[in-house]
């Protein structure tokens, strides 16, 4: 087993991260919301938010993403509920493992 993660969990994180930065994750489920203002005021959330993307991703025997769009959806979800207070129309409250800092 390799020390790094794979190219694929490698750009799983990137694309994550960039999907953040252009306010353009979860899209469409986050349209309309300028969740940047939100996390500006409070780093810990977006700390969460990547959190919970790291914690639902999952990766096979290779290290490779099995989920991302999933893990993106689960994160997005964290900051709809922090924006407007309630969780999407259909969408699970988050399990504790979901947001733990490890």
């Amino acid at each position: 087993m390799s020390s790094h993660l794979s190219r694929g969990a490698s750009g799983a994180l990137r694309r994550f991260a960039g999907w953040i930065a252009r306010g353009s994750v979860g899209h469409p489920l986050l349209e309309g919301i300028d969740y940047w203002a939100d996390l500006r005021d409070s780093p810990s959330q977006l700390e969460i938010c990547v959190a919970i993307f790291a914690n639902v991703l999952e990766l096979d025997e290779d290290g490779e993403p099995l989920n991302e769009k999933y893990a993106e959806r689960r994160a997005a979800v964290w900051l709809y509920r922090y924006h407007t207070g309630e969780l999407p129309a259909g969408e699970p409250d988050f399990e504790p493992w979901e947001s733990a800092l490890y």
